[in-house]
């Protein structure tokens, strides 16, 4: 048995990422944050025991216990069907969520339970991922998330999500509803995608995937969240702090001058 501990926590993609985990906005002990906090490094050290042992292969919802996501998961279409018919169904449903998100950074709100994130709306990809691993397990696809980081790059971290389907974890992109697939239509995982650019560029559309990209898999991580797990998790939910607002204020300008770190997060 592998020992964890060295590939666990905010620390795995580097002291500025770190930095800026630390500084989420969503409320200290919340569920976006446990999970970032218990996320593996997924590397050439950590990849066969992600793969084959760290994620039970069954979704354990217990039928009728989240009965708005069951409803959530017929109006998308994703009750029925094959299991890429439902993931596709779920990721196109989450992108809608994701343009009901507001821009308007008083009224900005972070965190709470799958149910009221998709009721408010949201275009963070963390809690978007959320979502998705939720109504995954929903329609009885294992999920989970992945968290993915530039690390070349400032402030260039995104989450998407891996649905277990053909014995095979494959990538798939709920803010942008692009689900990763082979030439031949099976599920292409992260590990692939990390050491194979060219199954990432083909993917890419236009500006409105913007993450479908070599770099954005530079670096990532898996962290196990299922709904049956769910009362051990907090859903507060919390205003936009000073950190987050400084940045996507500068995200709202254009990034004048470049992206880059803002807070000095990338010190020596």
């Amino acid at each position: 048995m592998i020992d964890l501990s060295q590939y666990q926590g905010t620390a795995q993609f580097g002291r500025a990422y770190r930095i800026m985990l630390e500084n989420d906005a969503h409320a200290p002990g919340s569920v976006d944050r446990v999970l970032v906090e218990r996320m593996v490094r997924l590397c050439r050290d950590t990849a066969a025991h992600l793969y084959q042992e760290f994620t039970p292969p069954e979704a354990r919802y217990q039928p009728a216990s989240r009965p708005k996501l069951e409803d959530h998961l017929e109006q998308a279409g994703a009750d029925r069907g094959g299991e890429e018919e439902r993931i596709e169904g779920i990721c196109g449903f989450c992108a809608g969520v994701a343009a009901r998100g507001t821009h308007d950074l008083d009224k900005i709100r972070f965190g709470g339970t799958e149910e009221e994130l998709i009721a408010r709306g949201t275009d963070f990809c963390n809690e978007l991922a959320r979502v998705a691993c939720a109504m995954c397990q929903v329609a009885g696809l294992p999920a989970r998330l992945v968290m993915l980081a530039d690390t070349e790059r400032a402030y260039w971290g995104h989450v998407i999500v891996e649905v277990y389907r053909s014995d095979v974890w494959g990538a798939a992109d709920p803010t942008t509803n692009v689900i990763y697939r082979h030439a031949d239509a099976r599920p292409v995982t992260t590990w692939e995608l990390m050491n194979r650019p060219d199954l990432v560029g083909r993917h890419w559309r236009d500006d409105s995937t913007p993450y479908a990209t070599p770099g954005t898999f530079r670096a990532a991580a898996i962290s196990n969240y299922s709904l049956c797990d769910r009362a051990s998790y907090g859903y507060a939910v919390s205003p936009i702090n000073d950190y987050y607002r400084s940045i996507l204020e500068m995200a709202g300008r254009g990034w004048p001058g470049g992206l880059r770190w803002l807070h000095g997060e990338d010190a020596a």
